[in-house]
């Protein structure tokens, strides 16, 4: 079927909305129609090249409405309201141990440009196109696998819900399903994107006593006060690693890094109490630690986390019901823009204007 879609050609251009010819779905996918689909970091740094090989259609946040299904499929029928998160195979040892965030497979399944059976669902003048995450929803439709499909309610906005899929998931299952603080406890967020922000909503609902947001931009953190940060540091302004050990009396117990910066992972250690855990999850390079003074002589544990650890169709429906109980206000990160404005919303996001933008496809 011809369809329309935001076709990125090569490193660094503009997208360009083009037609594309998409097959059929086979016997474990589905076909969706999108209804509106989040820009998250990850989509810009695949224009930079760090992503699947040009040309391709980008796009992971995506939610729409499903229109065919596989014969292989049971559990989901068209009409069914849907989010699509992040592709992984569910056969290897990671995924059959509740780890499909760590497939073993989840470079190729979502950065290889190639769907699950190594086929392109994703055409253009006779050549092929890479897909992204599994569903390419930066279209009018796509094609995903059972295993990127999350049902959810329909009495949500379907339009709001695609960031689910990824920034939103990570931020709040890094907090929920990876660290898993005590109540009481304290915890320092750096950095007051969708994915920080995220994680304030999600120790709150955990019962934090110290939540601490860390940033340059005072918006971010008079929202993160907003959202249920206890103390919002501007680290132009202070010192962040003493005044986060005044406030907590010694350091924090945990650290959520989302800024990859590499000056601010090494703030993020110094900043923790003896034992603590910092979970870095925002994409950085070389960082140079003194191993016995930085880490060993205070037990201190450093750990990388990708998709908060989040099975998505575990995750993506508790975040909705917190959302119904008025308890993550996601949709205060939010704003949306049309899809032939989609270059426009990638400019926003990465001059800050905007923390999540979501781009509405579905007229």
């Amino acid at each position: 079927m011809k369809i329309k879609a935001a076709v990125a050609h090569d490193v660094g251009e503009a997208l360009k909305i083009e037609e594309v010819e998409l097959t059929e779905p086979g016997p474990d996918e589905v076909l969706v129609k999108i209804v509106a689909t989040g820009i998250c970091h990850t989509d810009a740094e695949s224009i930079r090249g760090r992503g699947a090989p040009f040309p391709v259609v980008l796009g992971h946040e995506g939610a729409g409405i499903v229109e065919k299904v596989g014969a292989g499929i049971t559990n989901i029928q068209p009409g069914d309201h849907v989010v699509l998160s992040y592709s992984y195979c569910g056969e290897c040892s990671q995924c059959l141990t509740g780890h499909q965030n760590l497939c073993q497979r989840t470079v190729e399944l979502n950065f290889g440009g190639k769907s699950k059976d190594g086929s392109h669902h994703i055409h253009q003048h006779n050549h092929a196109l890479s897909t992204f995450f599994g569903q390419s929803s930066f279209a009018t439709y796509a094609v995903a696998n059972k295993n990127n499909v999350v049902k959810v309610d329909k009495d949500v906005d379907l339009a709001l819900l695609g960031p689910l899929g990824c920034g939103i998931q990570t931020g709040s299952g890094t907090v929920m399903n990876t660290l898993r603080p005590e109540p009481g406890s304290s915890i320092a967020i750096y950095g007051g994107g969708a994915v920080g922000l995220s994680a304030v909503m999600a120790a709150k609902i955990m019962g934090l006593k110290h939540i601490i947001v860390v940033d340059l931009h005072q918006n971010r953190l008079d929202l993160a006060l907003e959202l249920g940060a206890t103390h919002a540091l501007n680290g132009k302004e202070v010192d962040v690693v003493k005044e986060i050990k005044r406030i907590t009396e010694g350091g924090v117990h945990y650290g959520i890094e989302t800024t990859g910066a590499t000056s601010v992972i090494i703030q993020s250690i110094h900043a923790l109490r003896v034992s603590g855990i910092v979970s870095i999850v925002g994409m950085g390079g070389d960082v140079t630690l003194n191993f016995t003074n930085d880490l060993l002589m205070e037990g201190k544990k450093v750990m990388g986390t990708v998709q908060g650890d989040s099975i998505p169709q575990i995750h993506i429906p508790k975040l909705i019901q917190y959302y119904k109980e008025g308890k993550f206000p996601f949709d205060k990160l939010v704003k949306f823009y049309d899809f032939e404005d989609i270059n426009a919303a990638f400019e926003a996001s990465k001059s800050g204007e905007t923390l999540k933008p979501v781009v509405r496809i579905a007229k």
